[in-house]
């Protein structure tokens, strides 16, 4: 059974489709799944962030009117912009990983296999290594994303 926090995404998703921006209410969203706004929040800084390849701008006073934008789906933009991010911080968590994967499997830039694959690769287990796992992992997937522009 789905969780409310799936419904909401696969909702926005929906909603989203084809576009590449959506304007909607945290209000709406909150009354339409009868939950607090808190929940619309949760789900749109955990599901629809930049790892995952959305930019959420807001208004204040807007009413809790928001605008989420999909990064380019251009495949050429994508690995440079993903560089660019991993050359921004200093360690890299499986979770965060993660998300900039399922970004490049969603976007076809790789298939869910080799996605798949890469997270094994970068997974604590994997990587049972107690100092500097998070730049370790950073350095590792950054070299697979170069490897992926050469192709």
């Amino acid at each position: 059974m789905a969780s409310i926090s799936d419904e909401i995404e696969q909702f926005i998703l929906s909603v989203l489709s084809d576009d590449e921006s959506v304007k909607l209410s945290r209000n709406d969203l909150a009354h339409y799944f009868s939950v607090a706004p808190s929940q619309i929040n949760y789900v749109l800084a955990t599901r629809f962030n930049f790892d995952k390849g959305y930019i959420i701008e807001s208004k204040r006073g807007g009413g809790g009117c928001i605008t989420l934008v999909r990064i380019s789906d251009n495949k050429e933009d994508i690995l440079p912009e993903l560089v660019q991010e991993l050359d921004n911080i200093d360690v890299l968590t499986f979770n965060r990983a993660s998300n900039f994967t399922d970004r490049l499997v969603r976007d076809e830039v790789i298939t869910k296999e080799e996605g798949d694959i890469i997270k094994s690769a970068l997974s604590d287990k994997a990587l049972n290594f107690p100092a500097h796992v998070g730049k370790m992992r950073k350095n590792i997937f950054k070299e697979i994303v170069i490897g992926l522009m050469r192709r």
